[in-house]
């Protein structure tokens, strides 16, 4: 059973029925949707169709929105305008028509205020950049350090800056209300810098009593000064390597991979590495070798997934995409030492069952997997978060939980009827188990459930025969 689970972006290369099913064959566990481009529409037709795809396979896929949370972006131009190192360009908050005033547009009110005279300024995560000259009240003249064709609407990132934007605007709002509407399991909270963003969407979803679950995405300098804030308020953490690295030096960015995926470990919470891991497969039916050597590394660094981009949303070749990050996934597991639990902190009774669960196959040999009973899947979280040598098999009756766990390192979900009595559970979690794996009849495993005693439930593990 491969650990490490895949998220695959959804886009006009991959959206029909077909395809979907093709890519979910293919190895795919979470379907993302990136709300930077695409109609509500047009979303929720692909959001059907996985719904449907749901409904017919045993595997359950789950649903990602990904907000596209603020931006700078320059204004509109009638044509492009092709920079040489050297030139000056003056953007301009009150830019108007370009062909008239000669400044460019930009789309932020307060960039003035942002941008420093010295300072840096990245075009589309540092295809252009251009060095602050000067500024007054309203306009910003620059020189084009690193040149190019500049289009409409391109993002601009000011590197090491903390900007005064809007954490979630209103256009964030809308998509995060229609993903509500549509059930969606995940939303991936663009460019984070502080938990009170975090707050401020969980208090939104508690209103409205949803159990949709918060991904921060790390794309920002300032989130870097906030990793543990932010990872103890979301769900999880999103390592989205493209603005990090025109946030960022470059070179800091694998440094800063390794150390967010710590800091998720730290809070026992779910990481995903993003960006450009199979970036030359949008056009070529085979990976670089760094490639392969990238998704390897972020596995061995213990990732709970790795995710496609640009690779299945556009590319040429969406299932290869998949199969290949799949089979690198497959063989770098190999190499990893499954005798080394995670040393994490334990901080409460149920973390310490938790990692107790995770540790017993290592004792106990004849031990072939971790059976957890859950309804909100905290319990499969933790017991995932240690990293067992052995599959984690829980069993939830919440249909939501169950597309969530496919996100969780090591963790397959079922979904069976829960019992007033706990041991009735176990026997129909066995069952259902047993009718798809007859195979492991007899086989022992480590369970993780709460147990009926007099009239408390307490947490228990136990080794039990499949039977």
């Amino acid at each position: 059973m491969q650990k490490t689970k895949i998220v695959a972006t959804i886009g006009p290369a991959s959206c029909e029925y077909d395809q979907l099913k093709a890519l979910a064959e293919a190895g795919v566990d979470v379907f993302r949707l990136n709300f930077s481009h695409g109609t509500h529409e047009w979303h929720g037709e692909v959001i059907k169709r996985i719904k449907r795809l749901n409904k017919e396979r045993r595997e359950k896929c789950a649903i990602l929105l990904d907000t596209k949370g603020p931006e700078i972006r320059s204004g509109d131009l009638r044509v492009p305008i092709e920079l040489d190192e050297g030139d000056e360009l003056t953007l301009s908050i009150r830019a108007g028509d370009y062909d008239k005033t000669g400044k460019i547009g930009v789309n932020y009110d307060a960039f003035v205020d942002d941008v420093e005279v010295g300072g840096a300024i990245l075009v589309d995560s540092g295809v252009m950049k251009w060095e602050v000259v000067s500024k007054t009240d309203t306009d910003v003249v620059c020189k084009v350090l690193d040149g190019g064709e500049l289009t409409s609407r391109r993002h601009l990132n000011l590197p090491g800056k903390d900007v005064s934007l809007d954490p979630i605007t209103k256009k964030d709002w809308e998509d995060i209300s229609f993903g509500m509407e549509m059930g969606v399991d995940f939303i991936a909270l663009s460019f984070v810098r502080h938990a009170a963003e975090i707050f401020t969407l969980k208090e939104h979803f508690k209103t409205h009593k949803s159990k949709i679950q918060i991904i921060a995405k790390i794309e920002s300098y300032e989130a870097t000064n906030h990793l543990g804030t932010i990872a103890e308020a979301s769900d999880g953490m999103m390592v989205a390597r493209g603005d990090l690295g025109a946030e960022l030096p470059m070179a800091e960015v694998p440094t800063w991979q390794l150390e967010i995926i710590k800091t998720a470990a730290q809070y026992k919470k779910p990481v995903i590495v993003a960006t450009h891991m199979l970036e030359s497969m949008i056009e070529h039916p085979v990976p670089t070798r760094a490639e392969v050597s990238d998704i390897s590394t972020a596995v061995w660094q213990s990732t709970d997934a790795v995710m496609l981009s640009g690779e299945t949303a556009g590319g040429e070749y969406p299932v290869r995409s998949v199969q290949m990050m799949s089979e690198i996934v497959s063989v770098a597991e190999k190499a990893v030492n499954h005798d080394d639990i995670r040393e994490l902190a334990v901080g409460h009774e149920r973390e310490a069952f938790a990692l107790t669960a995770a540790t017993m196959p290592l004792d106990l040999p004849e031990v072939e997997a971790i059976v957890v009973i859950t309804r909100s899947g905290q319990t499969a979280r933790l017991v995932s978060s240690f990293r067992p040598s052995v599959p984690i098999f829980a069993f939830t009756n919440e249909t939501t939980t169950r597309r969530q766990l496919q996100l969780i390192w090591g963790v397959r979900g079922f979904l069976i009827d829960f019992s007033s009595v706990p041991e009735k559970t176990i026997q129909r979690a066995e069952a259902a188990f047993l009718e798809q794996h007859p195979e492991w009849k007899g086989r022992k495993y480590v369970l993780v459930s709460d147990f009926l005693v007099e009239d408390k439930f307490i947490p228990t593990v136990q080794v039990r025969t499949m039977h």
